[in-house]
């Protein structure tokens, strides 16, 4: 009789026995831990516009800060801040005005403390230090001047009146190219008082959730589901002691018109501007900058000590972009809502994006309550090697909150059990109303009726994998989260077997195997039958979760079929799928059982089949590219391609053409680009350390033996990695428990 002992439970005794019996290798490595500081990032001259700006926040705060004209500015931006159309809107823009304008003079500097998480200004005996709180939305301007001097900080909004949206800017909400006529973005509330300003923004009840509703056909059960945005309150309190309101004025800045609430301080040598932020019910506790600046610059110093790349000679600049936009990704640790893979909480004024958008700030494409879920997945799988489990939950929490309505719906339609996850879904579970199609009589309803998206359901997999990999890392308790996996897995189990049974006699093959189709190979191989990225993910999903919790679903196991494989030039290699019907984008999903299922890469005995899949499919070698979203980097490090890995990831992490260097061009998407970033981050990390399925460790194996590097990093077991290699030799390897 065999016994099945889950993960859950090993974890457990492994983390007691290991607490009992430290290693003496863990010993060792823990008396020569080293402190790690990162090296600031610092301009000598101010900048053109906000394109020109430099990313600054915490908790899930991001402000987009600049000098221009010798006037400091910053956006400010919370997460969940999305109104009645799903557009991430920005709190506001702030700027401040010094008499005297002593940041025009050759002592000017604005310095990114990575280490504590400022911003530092200076010039001419005036310093400013700008900084998000770490553990609450909360805001804080310090000005100290060696001389008395007046300033003037101004609060302004092109949000004091309502904007029509255009259908050139349909993309930044819900409604996408569908936009109705009256589509609006509605006016804030603002209320200035002698030394404070309120600013907030009350959405609707009728919202596009419940056009969104409507549209597919769920009005039957509406009140059973989730509605995020119907009424939600947002926006903020600025307190400024010290500074008398002193009147509006108007103005225009790169696109747009704005309204601003004027402040003015007379002869202030130091002055302390605190902003509040808030949505729904969440309220900002009393807290002094003094302690803010204590407590959140302590954060930082131990982010950096989680893990941390430093590389020399020609890879110096990727190890550094990685670090800048590691920074970005903690601005937003504990959110309700994800990072989002099209700009983050980092855009910009439009029209420096693209010239064709001359829009408003609040402008991205793409959407703000939409997430395209192979975008975002990128985002959060680097989270796993630096270490910061923590911030994932965000995004794990975000299709919790999913979950419900995802289940509904496949009832509704279907009238079996599971989740469907779309590809592109709504922050309330729901397909993007518009990406759901037009559908006629006798059309499914439940599948999206677009040339990219049908029958695309697989990336909840990748979520799902991340939450029992968070566990494994780090001990993440994922218990609330098991739901999401097992409805997951559930749903491809009975779906194909309902549509098995719909289309012929039998639910299942021959030989027992469920028969994915129609199916689709991400956006680009369509009506596939059994594509080798579905394949993949649901065999590695479906380990995991057995060898995680000792449930078996059923036997699901038994009935997932094999990865398709076929032959090029005489070499076995991945096959997208069995059969296609079409090729309709540019994805290469015959690689994603190389990376993110892990199944032919370094360590495998299959490797060479991986290799082969790279090399020699004419579509992979075809859509090779660095732009975007693209994942060839990672491959070519999961498959030990060393000098192709170098190229791809070198490109990959090469400054952005904005002055940020991590700021990186929209590519198919938006700008800053965070789904490149995110995948950047994975290529780097997989050069430098990869495992087995044992869990034995691959120290460099794919980074060239002439350049000097080091790094520290998360493995599984709760394991940290440190390891250098110098002048061609690894050295200093150290692994220990945390």
């Amino acid at each position: 009789m065999m016994i099945i002992i889950s993960k859950k439970r090993l974890a457990a005794a492994i983390a007691m026995l290991c607490a009992l019996i430290p290693t003496a290798q863990g010993n060792a490595a823990n008396k020569t831990k080293t402190d790690y500081k990162p090296q600031d990032y610092v301009w000598t001259s101010q900048s053109e516009n906000s394109a020109g700006s430099m990313p600054c926040g915490g908790h899930d705060v991001g402000m987009n800060v600049w000098v221009e004209n010798g006037d400091v500015l910053f956006y400010l931006s919370k997460s969940g801040m999305l109104d009645e159309n799903n557009t991430l809107l920005k709190a506001g823009r702030f700027r401040l005005k010094i008499d005297g304008q002593p940041f025009c003079g050759d002592s000017f500097e604005q310095r990114l403390s990575l280490d504590d998480g400022a911003i530092y200004i200076k010039g001419d005996g005036t310093k400013i230090r700008i900084w998000a709180d770490v553990y609450q939305p909360k805001v804080f301007v310090e000005i100290i001047s060696a001389q008395k001097r007046n300033a003037t900080l101004s609060y302004e909004s092109w949000r004091y009146k309502d904007r029509l949206v255009t259908k050139a800017e349909c993309q930044q909400g819900s409604y996408k190219w569908n936009i109705p006529k009256d589509c609006t973005t509605f006016a804030d509330s603002i209320k200035a008082g002698k030394s404070t300003l309120d600013f907030w923004h009350t959405n609707r009840n009728n919202t596009v959730f419940d056009y969104t509703v409507e549209r597919e056909g769920l009005s039957e059960i509406k009140d059973e589901l989730y509605n995020p945005i119907g009424g939600l309150k947002f926006g903020g309190n600025i307190t400024m002691p010290g500074f008398r309101f002193t009147g509006t004025s108007t103005g225009t800045y790169a696109s747009t018109d704005f309204k601003a609430w004027n402040y003015t301080a007379t002869d202030i040598r130091q002055a302390t501007v605190s902003i509040d932020l808030y949505t729904g019910d969440t309220t900002v506790k009393p807290l002094s900058a003094t302690k803010s600046k204590t407590q959140s610059a302590k954060w930082w110093h131990q982010f950096w000590q989680r893990s941390h790349i430093i590389a020399e000679g020609e890879a110096a600049r990727m190890a550094r972009n990685y670090e800048l936009f590691r920074y970005m990704l903690g601005c937003n640790a504990y959110s309700e809502y994800p990072t989002k893979f099209n700009g983050s909480l980092f855009t910009f004024d439009p029209v420096f994006a693209d010239p064709k958008c001359p829009f408003t700030p609040d402008f991205r494409k793409w959407g703000g309550g939409t997430m395209t879920a192979q975008n975002q997945r990128l985002v959060y799988w680097p989270m796993l090697k630096s270490g910061d489990t923590d911030m994932m939950a965000a995004q794990f929490d975000t299709y919790l909150r999913m979950l419900p309505n995802a289940t509904r719906r496949t009832r509704f339609y279907w009238g079996h059990d599971g989740a469907s996850f779309a590809e592109q879904i709504e922050n309330c579970g729901l397909p993007n109303p518009t990406e759901y199609g037009k559908h006629k009589p006798g059309d499914d309803p439940g599948m999206e009726r677009n040339a990219w998206l049908e029958y695309q359901w697989d990336t909840a997999l990748e979520f799902c994998s991340m939450m029992m990999l968070a566990h494994e890392y780090s001990s993440m308790d994922i218990t609330k989260y098991e739901p999401i996996i097992r409805q997951t897995l559930t749903f491809f189990d009975e779906h194909y077997q309902y549509i098995a049974k719909k289309l012929g006699v039998k639910p299942l093959t021959g030989d027992g195997k469920l028969m994915l189709y129609p199916s689709s190979g991400c956006e680009t191989y369509k009506m596939a039958y059994n594509p080798s990225s579905v394949v993949a993910a649901l065999q590695t999903v479906a380990r995991q979760w057995t060898e995680y919790n000792g449930d078996s679903l059923n036997g699901i196991m038994k009935r997932i079929p094999e990865i398709p494989l076929h032959t090029i030039s005489g070499d076995t290699c991945i096959a997208p799928a069995i059969v296609w019907a079409r090729i309709q984008n540019i994805e290469t999903p015959q690689l994603y059982p190389v990376f993110p299922w892990r199944i032919y890469c370094m360590g495998r005995d299959n490797l060479n089949i991986g290799r082969n899949t790279y090399l020699k499919d004419p579509h992979a070698v075809e859509m090779r590219a660095t732009k975007g979203w693209k994942q060839d980097n990672i491959w070519a490090a999961c498959l030990g391609l060393t000098d192709e890995a170098l190229r791809l990831n070198s490109e990959k992490l090469a400054d952005g053409p904005y002055r940020f260097p991590a700021f990186w061009d929209p590519g198919y998407d938006w700008a800053p680009d965070c789904n490149k970033g995110g995948a950047s981050m994975i290529g780097l990390q997989e050069m430098l350390l990869q495992e087995k399925p044992d869990g034995e460790l691959l120290f460099f194996p794919a980074w060239p033996r002439d350049i000097n590097a080091r790094f520290r990093l998360k493995a599984t077991g709760g394991r940290t990695v440190e390891a250098e290699i110098r002048n061609g030799k690894i050295e200093n390897k150290k692994v220990w428990k945390d």
